[in-house]
Order: C-alpha cells, then structure tokens, then sequence
C-alpha cells in the first residue's frame, strides 16, 4: 500500500497484491479500493493487482475544487496509476464509473492499456435519458452534500439494479451499505457533478471508439436495465469487443457474482495474452440472417 501522486497533484492510495503482468482495477461511485477484495484474492496468483481509491475517496486525497473532478481526469489517474508503479502498461478492469474511466483511458492512453474490461458501464448513455441523469446525479449530489454520506447511504444502496445484490448476498450488502456511509459526503458530491454530470454519452464518441485497439470485454447484468442497450452499442462499435450478460444480476457486478465475474475475466485476460482476441470476424456479417449462395 502506499500513494500516488498524479499528473496534478493529487495524491491517490493504492493497495496492490501479486506479480506478474500488471492488471489495475478501478472502482465505482459507490464503492471505493475495498470493492474489489474479491478479484485481489483471485487475480494476484497470477498478476500484479492493483487496487485504488479515486481522487475524493478516503485515504486519496479529497480536493474541494469540483473542477479537479471530471471524466478527463479520471482516465489520466489511470495513467499516472500505472506510471507510478513504474509500470509501462496494464490490463484495467473498471465498474460502472470505472468502467467508464477504463473506456476513456482506452481512448486517451492506447499505448499504457494493454485491455479494457468495462462492467456496468451505460448510466447516462442513453440520449433520451441523458438530461435526466444529469438531473438525478446533480439530486444524488445535493443529498450528499446536504444531507451527508452516513444518512443517503442507506437510499443509494438500495436502488433498482443494487436490490439483486441484497437479495443474493445481504451480509455482502450489507457491508457494501455501511462503506458507503463513511465515505466523504464533499467528495462523493464532487465527483457526482464533476464526473458523472458532465461526462459525455457514450454515442458521442462513436468515431472514437470505432478507432479504438484495445482488446475490450463489457460486462452487464441483465436487470442493469441502462446498460444493457449501451452495453450492446459498444460490442458493436469497438473493434475488438465481447459483450457478457450475467443473468438475474444487477449493477454491483463483481460482488454480486463474484465467481461468474472472476471467470469471465479471467477467459478474456487468458486470450488477450495469447493474442487471440481478435475483431469479429467479417464472414459474420450481421445484416445475414441464413446464407444462400
């Protein structure tokens, strides 16, 4: 364990366990380092794992300037993660937020990702609901800043795609709910507004993703209900994509099912490796129902 500090400043924690290649895991807003016990334990056999606390997550630093927060900036945390391990590249593997800052760090670091696994990533793609994400998140923001982490925890966590996770785990949950009380209320607002009010959709970055060469696997679960259309938006635009649907399984993927997930990844990382990840072969043509001549 130890800290970063990244291009601005910022000092990130970080606990990591393992060697071999280096596989960074990125968490989401309602988690934080923690989140991601399960793949330590699994993953560090065989790989540097690495797990940190975003910029406004106890013990990284917690700046008060929303403007410190922002999409940008939370895929060149990656980058500087890497960088200050003294590494060169990485397979990264993100949640929800992080599964998002793991696409765009695909986008702005191509040379440091050696893959992207983006799970749970689609809340606020969507363009017809676009405006009322923002609205929600600037909402979730208030709550946080007004009414404090420790009290809207119990809210958060018991939203329509995290109730899959009580109902199959509730002692995981139930842990899961009491770390999201203690995170900090000034941090958790910032990076609502700074990240996910103002991210962008992720069919505004159709060019860009379509250009994109980083072996990548979605992974959704199919009552995440807005993640599932941009879920298949991206297995369709990025090149070298797979798209895994976990049934009966909410949003907090990896602790909801951790085996599945492990496993899941764990196939992706092993063909990644072995250079086997290719983009869809163009036989498979989708406009082709059955094959005539």
């Amino acid at each position: 364990m130890g800290y970063i500090t990244a291009s601005d400043g910022v000092k990130l924690y970080y606990e990591e366990a393992g060697s071999g290649p280096l596989l960074v895991f990125v968490h989401e807003f309602g988690g934080s380092h923690w989140s991601w016990e399960p793949q330590l334990n699994y993953f560090s056999r065989r790989y540097r794992c690495v797990t940190f606390a975003a910029r406004g997550y106890a013990p990284s630093d917690i700046p008060d300037d929303v403007e410190l927060y922002s999409q940008a900036r939370a895929a060149d945390d990656i980058a500087d993660v890497i960088k200050g391990l003294g590494e060169s590249k990485a397979h990264i593997v993100g949640l929800s937020m992080g599964g998002f800052a793991c696409l765009h760090a695909g986008l702005r670091h191509p040379d440091a990702i050696l893959s992207v696994v983006a799970a749970g990533a689609g809340y606020g793609a969507e363009k017809q609901l676009e405006s009322y994400f923002q609205g929600v998140s600037e909402l979730v923001a208030k709550n946080f800043s007004e009414m404090g982490a420790e009290k809207f925890a119990p809210t958060y966590a018991s939203g329509a795609s995290r109730v899959q996770f009580q109902n199959k785990d509730p002692r995981g949950w139930q842990l899961f709910a009491e770390r999201l009380a203690k995170h900090s209320s000034v941090g958790a607002a910032n990076t609502m507004r700074g990240v996910q009010v103002r991210r962008p959709s992720l069919y505004d970055l159709e060019a860009q993703l379509a250009a994109m060469q980083a072996p990548t696997l979605v992974i959704v679960g199919d009552e995440d209900d807005h993640c599932l259309q941009p879920g298949i938006f991206l297995k369709r635009t990025i090149p070298r994509c797979g798209l895994s649907v976990f049934p009966k399984t909410g949003h907090t993927l990896n602790l909801e099912e951790p085996a599945l997930f492990n496993s899941t990844v764990a196939e992706f990382l092993a063909q990644v490796e072995l250079n086997k990840w290719d983009a869809r072969d163009p036989r498979a043509n989708p406009a082709q129902i059955m094959r005539t001549d």
